[in-house]
């Protein structure tokens, strides 16, 4: 089974625990008069929607590239995921307004024995509903799953406060009801907010994992010929799509033909285990005794003095244009890169005073 089939597979499953919830709550809220039982049973609705949601952002997002998408439509997935977060802060908002009001015209619930069996029912239903969904969220990276089973989590624990304010009513007379739906209602609008944020922070183009971009460079430096990792850039097309470019060093005295097989490879075995379309740029490294690795030396030591930077790298000179360019990736306490250059190309022009200096700033896109 894919990955899409199993996104649905467990929302059929949410959907068809939620519709049972929400008739179990809204039957029970209605005849006992309490309002943060139906308020919980809106929200149980809601989570039986987003489970639709999910399904039909899945369904999408598994449509083949064309001319004009050709990376595909897998940040339907992202949208989604908003979709559900929106859904959510709106059942919340209006929840919570329904238990201002009732705060402020309280009104007796009664609480049966047929009553506290449902909520009993209903929370151990949540929690195990949660576990499951949001577990097989994180095993198949979907936002939208994740985040589900986040809220049903919460659910739980919500109405687990519900059973102990219908203990309070029973045994010494004093009313929470309302004051407990408003604090359900708060909790939904956090949850809804926190829905939002991850799917936001994909389509804004969110920095992918540190242990991904260190698993990359350690695979990438275990070739034989490769002796640097610069400029790893990588960019998410959804769960399954994602496109990247990074830099590799090789010894300038290496053949074009070998280090086309060797570019390859790395984005073969990319390809192969991250599901990663990835461009090997190349960066030369001077060899031998000659004025070009000499001034190499010397323009990698002046510059890796400077503690503001955090890389070196992708050194290049031509005598026969007398030009010589070096990039630097400073630290994020530098925030002039401008000035920074300047300061750098007068220090390197010192080294070769006939020579046309040009310092690029990089920037750390993955660590």
């Amino acid at each position: 089974m894919d990955r899409s089939s199993k996104i649905i597979r467990t929302s059929v499953v949410g959907i068809v625990a939620n519709v049972f919830l929400v008739a179990f709550k809204a039957v029970v809220g209605i005849i006992s008069g309490s309002v943060a039982i139906i308020m919980d049973a809106l929200n149980n609705l809601s989570d039986a929607l987003s489970s639709v949601i999910t399904i039909i952002g899945a369904k999408l997002s598994q449509r083949p590239a064309d001319r004009k998408h050709p990376f595909g439509f897998g940040r339907i997935e992202y949208f989604s995921a908003m979709i559900i977060a929106v859904i959510v802060l709106s059942a919340g908002i209006t929840s919570l307004i329904e238990s201002v009001k009732r705060i402020i015209e309280p009104t007796q619930p009664s609480y049966t024995t047929a009553t506290l069996i449902v909520i009993i029912v209903s929370i151990v239903a949540k929690l195990l509903l949660g576990w499951y969904v949001k577990r097989q969220g994180k095993q198949l990276r979907s936002d939208a799953l994740i985040a589900s089973g986040s809220d049903a989590l919460f659910d739980a624990i919500i109405t687990a406060a519900t059973l102990v304010s219908a203990g309070i009513m029973l045994i010494w007379g004093i009313s929470l009801d309302g004051i407990l739906g408003a604090l359900i209602s708060i909790v939904i609008i956090k949850s809804g907010i926190e829905m939002l944020a991850s799917p936001v922070n994909e389509l804004l183009g969110a920095r992918v994992s540190p242990e991904l971009v260190h698993e990359i460079r350690q695979e990438v430096m275990a070739f034989d010929d490769v002796h640097g990792v610069f400029d790893i850039i990588l960019h998410n097309y959804g769960p399954d799509v994602m496109i990247g470019s990074l830099h590799i060093s090789v010894l300038d005295t290496m053949p074009a033909y070998e280090i086309h097989v060797l570019t390859r490879k790395i984005s073969t075995l990319m390809s192969v285990k991250h599901g990663i379309v990835m461009t090997v740029g190349i960066y030369a490294v001077a060899t031998g005794d000659n004025v070009r690795a000499d001034l190499q030396t010397k323009v990698l030591n002046a510059l890796s003095a400077h503690k503001e930077l955090v890389q070196v790298h992708g050194f290049y000179y031509s005598e026969k244009d007398r030009l010589l360019s070096v990039d630097v990736v400073p630290g994020i306490d530098i925030h002039d890169d401008d000035a920074l250059c300047r300061q750098l190309t007068s220090e390197i022009q010192a080294l070769v005073p006939d020579t046309q200096v040009v310092v690029v700033t990089d920037h750390n896109y993955s660590d």
